[in-house]
């Protein structure tokens, strides 16, 4: 292969390989605990039975708080919790994670054939032939 052909496929391949490479290396450096739910978006007590169950002392909290069971000291003194006053905030980093993992595969695969590529035209494997005369048929 000549060098000037060689030296281009040997860019493009190192070019193509950063592309993939990139969105590996964003997510796998991206901090794991930014996926909560902001403060401002923060579910209701009553929105959030589908998704958690939160139980003191073996009773589930939601009827302890319908009794008016549960109780806060503030100021010297104890106000009874009302369900209004009970929000969550929910890790979603699974759920994330879950849906990235088909585009970090096809980058991750990606990186790999243009390594294998950039290998095989560095060590001279993709030797250009030229055509071959095809004898005369008889």
């Amino acid at each position: 292969m000549p060098p000037r052909i060689r030296l281009f496929f040997s860019a493009l391949s190192v070019m193509l390989f950063f592309i993939a490479a990139v969105p590996l290396y964003s997510e796998l450096s991206r901090r794991s605990d930014i996926w909560w739910t902001p403060h401002a978006m923060i579910a209701p007590f009553a929105e959030s039975k589908d998704r958690v169950e939160i139980y003191a002392r073996g009773k589930p909290l939601a009827a302890l708080l319908q009794a008016g069971q549960l109780r806060l000291a503030e100021d010297g003194g104890w106000t009874v919790v009302a369900p209004s006053d009970i929000g969550l905030r929910f890790n979603n980093w699974d759920r994330v994670r879950a849906e990235r993992l088909p585009l970090l595969l096809v980058s991750a695969a990606g990186c790999g054939v243009t390594a294998f590529m950039f290998l095989l035209i560095v060590t001279g494997r993709l030797a250009y032939r030229g055509e071959r005369k095809r004898g005369a048929a008889s």
